[in-house]
């Protein structure tokens, strides 16, 4: 495993009770540098949406859990975020919840000179996602070829 895998496995380990207790949703954990700063983020969730207070609750929390437990090495900010519109699908219950909703699909190769497929999503397992596109035809992903799959939205 990578640091970044390391930091982010043990973080994901030590916010869940916190998330748990709060009957909060943790979506991801990611360790990225930034503009030359290394960020520690959970993005977290719960049924109406995550407040900012609610951010603010589970930050606390965990700031002395890392200061205590002292596992990452580099200076970094641990920052805890909602997951916003455009959250990307990543693990089971983000496809269980987007089943019948439109998505789109970003692949890293074009498919028939495209790259981006807009669709409702049918189904999925652990290697393909299906989506009904506008004519009612279905086509059908492997999910190494997917770049990005998050709920389309309109503004």
């Amino acid at each position: 495993m990578s640091k970044r895998e390391i930091y982010e496995a043990r973080t994901e380990e030590l916010i869940t009770p916190i998330l748990e207790r709060m009957n909060f949703e943790l979506v991801d954990v990611e360790y990225v540098k930034e503009g030359g700063t290394w960020y520690l983020r959970a993005y977290i969730d719960k049924e109406g949406g995550i407040t900012v207070n609610d951010c603010e609750d589970v930050a606390r929390e965990m700031n002395e859990i890392l200061d205590r437990e002292d596992y990452v090495e580099e200076s970094y900010i641990f920052e805890v975020s909602s997951p916003g519109l455009g959250r990307p699908l990543k693990k089971e219950k983000d496809y269980v919840r987007s089943m019948g909703k439109e998505v789109e699909i970003h692949t890293y190769r074009a498919i028939n000179r495209e790259k981006e497929f807009f669709g409702i999503l049918k189904s999925y397992d652990g290697d393909t996602v299906t989506i009904e596109g506008a004519e009612g035809s279905e086509m059908t992903f492997a999910k190494s070829d997917i770049a990005l799959i998050r709920l389309a939205f309109d503004f």
